[in-house]
């Protein structure tokens, strides 16, 4: 009978085409709000008047009301229907987007980031469900080529479309830019979308309460740790410590819940397909590898190069070109029986040798060619990588269970996102302490280099109408920039290098669930 159901969902057509525009712009609404902002940080700082450490909360909010809403997503759709649902995401997502930029302080910016990260929520899980189910189970290779056009181009448009709006209008057009766009997707999804009959709507006395205030408390206190976690030294922080405690808690209460409630708001036993298990698993390093990425290379043109944000973000969308471009093929390989287990693989060699190409190339004077090849294969690895997993996760699913497996791959995605950033600037934020500590060590007053060098800033600096104790102090000022520049860039290739690394020791591993699966025969019409 769920399969009639399944069946009764696939469109052809022309009904297929704006179903389809829609979840896509729905995705982008919410990928691009991730990381668009971070180039309006500084001019929202200054213009609400804010601290470094309490503008962050602009991208803290959005994330926790992401993560929170994602995995209830498929309940929440089957509760209010899934047309009714998605709408008033997307109207919530779009009026809290015109609330953010006619923000007048900081922390009502901060309430309707959280609200908007609550609404986009759905928009991703749910366009994945979406654009899945109007395929014929067949075909779904090319409805993961077609999801992955949104998720994996969205980060990279984000840094340059922001980086553009800042600089020719001003910060709170980043936010407005997402109203016509979701008006459009409204009307589309009011006119188009269709709800499936998978299950009854509950009561509110059966509704999980438990489960929901249990999940709340565990993902949200997660995501907060992860985003201040480096900013509050991590556990010397008491309430770092506190929120851990809580999260760790709150998660075995949620998952003790969940296993023995009646009508779970999260249903765990879904994982026990292999499956889903296993693209979850990798799901999570690809997000690891996506954000991290996205966050770690504009982050190097402008700190080190000194690119403006618009130029360090455009350097990303020939990447971004390439991925899109090769979606399509992708798709098309995994219909004519291409195993997903082989392309992964290969997508993620691929990504250990942008990786390595990146430890490589990273100089002061690093320019726009020396990162446009190794970029472009950064983008045909991801494509390798991401419609493969999606179609692993979700292959062997059907009806309701597809909403439900996709809700585990867009919390593990963007769970992955989180532990790559606060991972990587923890990282880096202490090997540039290690590789500074390591160099003044060899800079001394007795050492010949140093004092020759040394002497030759403050002649420079007397030469250009300085008195010598402003030259001297110019010298040491010019000398503590030089050396952190340079441990700046040593964590740099560190973190290319071991980010490389973690995708080439999940090589064996990928290979090895081809080969225990090939009994199993997974195939796109599997059921």
């Amino acid at each position: 009978m769920e399969n009639l159901q399944q069946d009764s969902m696939v469109e052809y057509g022309f009904t297929r085409v704006v179903i389809i525009i829609t979840a896509i712009l729905a995705a982008l609404l919410e990928i691009i709000d991730t990381t668009i902002v971070n180039v309006a940080l500084n001019d929202m700082k200054g213009n609400l008047g804010a601290t470094l450490s309490e503008i962050g909360w602009v991208v803290t909010a959005y994330a926790i009301g992401n993560v929170i809403i994602i995995p209830m997503t498929s309940w929440l759709s089957q509760q209010f229907g899934r047309r009714n649902y998605f709408a008033a995401s997307i109207i919530l997502f779009t009026a809290c987007s015109f609330f953010c930029g006619n923000a007048t302080s900081l922390w009502e910016l901060i309430l309707f980031r959280f609200l908007q990260g609550a609404g986009g929520g759905a928009l991703l899980v749910t366009s994945q469900t979406i654009i899945t189910e109007v395929f014929p189970i067949e075909k779904r290779g090319m409805a993961q080529a077609i999801y992955g056009l949104g998720v994996i181009v969205g980060p990279t448009l984000g840094p340059p479309l922001g980086g553009y709006l800042v600089e020719t209008y001003s910060w709170p057009y980043i936010f407005y830019v997402n109203i016509p766009v979701g008006i459009a997707a409204t009307i589309m999804t009011l006119r188009y979308i269709r709800s499936p009959k998978y299950g009854r709507k509950k009561k509110v006395s059966e509704v999980d309460w438990y489960g929901m205030f249990f999940l709340m408390l565990a993902v949200g206190c997660l995501q907060f740790v992860l985003e201040k976690g480096q900013e509050e030294d991590w556990f010397s922080s008491h309430l770092i410590l506190i929120s851990a405690i809580v999260s760790i808690v709150m998660f075995y209460f949620f998952i003790w819940r969940e296993m023995v409630a009646r009508d779970p708001i999260v249903n765990l036993r879904v994982l026990k397909d292999k499956n889903l298990a296993i693209g979850t698993i990798l799901t999570f390093i690809l997000g690891f590898g996506l954000y991290g990425s996205t966050f770690i290379i504009p982050l190097y043109l402008q700190n080190i190069l000194g690119w403006t944000a618009f130029q360090a973000g455009e350097i990303m969308v020939p990447s971004a070109v390439v991925t899109a471009i090769m979606m399509p093929f992708i798709g098309m390989m995994l219909q004519k029986g291409v195993k997903q287990q082989v392309l992964i693989a290969i997508g993620f060699i691929m990504f250990f040798v942008y990786s390595l190409w990146g430890y490589k190339i990273l100089t002061p004077f690093t320019g726009f060619e020396n990162f446009f090849w190794m970029l472009m294969l950064r983008g045909f690895a991801l494509s390798l990588i991401f419609i493969p997993i999606t179609t692993l996760a979700l292959s062997t699913l059907t009806g309701k269970a597809i909403g439900e497996g996709a809700s585990f791959t867009g919390m593990a995605r963007q769970l992955g996102g989180s532990f790559g950033v606060a991972i990587i600037t923890t990282f880096m934020t202490r090997q540039i302490f290690s590789y500074r500590q390591d160099m003044i060590a060899h800079v001394t007053n007795f050492s010949g280099k140093f004092q020759a060098h040394y002497q030759g800033l403050v002649a420079q600096f007397m030469h250009n109408g300085m008195a010598i104790n402003q030259a001297q102090k110019a010298a040491y000022a010019a000398t503590e920039g030089a050396i952190m520049k340079q441990a700046s860039i040593l964590s740099y290739m560190d973190v290319f290098l071991y980010i490389g690394f973690m995708f080439l020791i999940c090589v064996p591993f990928v290979l090895l669930v081809k080969n225990k699966k090939q009994k199993g025969k997974i195939n796109l019409a599997a059921h």
